[in-house]
């Protein structure tokens, strides 16, 4: 879907360009302490599209990939041509929101930054999730697991790499982004909880 590539297109070409420009790199990660006292309120977008390196820039691509684009046809089949609204609500809305708690919590220390698609990401996937919890994600052509699989290993991911804090991705935006994207999906579909808990219950593995 037209949407999903376009933000995958930017969230490269902006991770690369920040690669190369260690001061862009810097001037567009998430500084809660810059963001609350000097107004620098444009880094809760920029610093969701770069990236700490390749192992984190093609987990969010891959995610973004496989569930963003099954999201945009979700919405613009329910809501035709306003579904792709739906869709960068979600996104951006998903992007800032889960960015808050870390601007609260940091806002007061100078040297904390971080990076990445975390929170945009997370919002689409339990988005997606809840809408069709069985979908498949599939790795090299061969190996297929249903989202909501994908989802759990997803969080533990987080969690564990959010414990070592050995990088600036703030993993914390994941599990605020998954909230957003559950709470958004039933707010403007109340009828997804049921048809997600149908879905579960019927699947089978073979």
């Amino acid at each position: 879907m037209i949407t999903t590539y376009i933000l995958i297109g930017i969230i490269l070409v902006a991770s690369i360009y920040a690669w190369n420009r260690t001061e862009r790199l810097y001037g567009w990660m998430l500084n809660p302490y810059s963001v609350v006292h000097r107004n620098e309120y444009y880094r809760l977008i920029t610093s969701g599209f770069i990236h700490h390196d390749w192992v984190h820039l093609i987990f969010n691509i891959i995610t973004l990939y496989f569930f963003g684009s099954n999201m945009e046809y979700i919405f613009t089949y329910l809501y035709g041509g306003s579904g792709i609204l739906y869709y960068l609500v979600l996104y951006f809305m998903g992007m800032l929101i889960a960015d808050i708690p870390t601007v609260i919590k940091h806002r007061d220390h100078p040297n904390y930054n971080s990076l990445g698609a975390s929170g945009a990401v997370s919002a689409v996937l339990f988005a997606s999730i809840i809408f069709n919890p069985t979908n498949k994600v599939c790795f090299f052509l061969a190996i297929c697991i249903p989202g909501f699989v994908f989802g759990i290993l997803y969080l533990l991911y987080t969690y564990y790499q959010g414990r070592k804090m050995s990088d600036n991705i703030n993993h914390d935006a994941h599990l605020y982004g998954a909230l957003f994207g559950i709470i958004f999906s039933i707010m403007i579909r109340p009828g997804v909880v049921p048809n997600f808990f149908d879905q579960i219950f019927n699947y089978q593995i073979f």
